[in-house]
C-alpha cells in the first residue's frame, strides 16, 4: 500500500514531468541561403539604332464638309430650309439689293447641290383682284429665276409657279403683314 505522504509527492513529480515534456522545441538554425548571382543582359549581336524621325511631307486630301447621307426632300422644305426666302415693294417685282444678295448665296448653294431641283413661287399680300395678284406673284417668280440663270443656275432645275394672294406667309391686314406676304419662296422638288 502507498503511504499517504507519498501521493503528494508522487503527483508533483509527475505534474513536474509533464511540464517539463510539453516544452516547445526551437526550430533548427540554418544558416542563411545565399543570394542567386546577378545576370548581365546578353549583348546585342547588332547596335540598336534610334528609331527614323519622317521629314517628308504627304499631301492631305480635301475633306467634305457635306453629311454622308442626303437630306430627303421633306427635311430640306421643312427642317433644313437652305434656300432663303426673297422680298417685294409693293406692286413690284424688282429684286433690290437685299434680295440680290440672298439670290446670290442660294445660287451657291445650288452648285454645290446640283441634282436639286426647286419650285419657285410668287406671292402677294391681299390687296388687288385675283387675277391681278396671279399676274404680278408669276412676275416675281419669273423675275428670281431669271437672275439664278444669270448666276448659272440651268432652267431645267427652276420651275415657277403664282399663288397671288392665295397662300399667305402671315395672316393680317396691315402693313406688317403685307410685307412678308410679297416675297418668292423656295420649295424643292428633288
Amino acid at each position: 500500500m502507498i503511504r499517504k505522504s507519498f501521493v503528494p509527492v508522487l503527483v508533483l513529480t509527475v505534474a513536474l514531468a509533464g511540464i517539463a515534456g510539453c516544452k516547445s522545441k526551437k526550430p533548427p538554425v540554418t544558416a542563411p541561403s545565399a543570394a542567386p548571382p546577378v545576370t548581365k543582359p546578353a549583348e546585342p549581336a547588332e547596335p540598336v539604332t534610334p528609331p527614323k524621325t519622317v521629314t517628308e511631307s504627304f499631301p492631305t486630301a480635301k475633306v467634305d464638309k457635306e453629311p454622308l447621307t442626303e437630306p430627303s426632300v421633306d427635311e430640306l422644305n421643312n427642317t433644313l430650309k437652305p434656300l432663303r426666302t426673297v422680298y417685294f415693294e409693293y406692286d413690284s417685282s424688282d429684286l433690290d439689293d437685299t434680295s440680290r444678295g440672298i439670290l446670290q448665296a442660294n445660287a451657291e448653294w445650288l452648285k454645290r447641290n446640283a441634282k436639286r431641283t426647286i419650285r419657285i413661287e410668287g406671292n402677294c399680300d391681299e390687296r388687288g383682284t385675283i387675277k391681278y395678284n396671279l399676274a404680278l406673284g408669276e412676275r416675281r417668280a419669273n423675275s428670281v429665276r431669271e437672275y439664278l440663270e444669270g448666276l448659272g443656275i440651268a432652267a431645267s432645275r427652276l420651275r415657277i409657279v403664282s399663288y397671288g394672294e392665295e397662300k399667305p406667309a402671315v395672316e393680317g391686314h396691315d402693313d406688317s403683314a403685307w410685307r412678308q406676304n410679297r416675297r418668292g419662296e423656295f420649295w424643292f422638288e428633288s
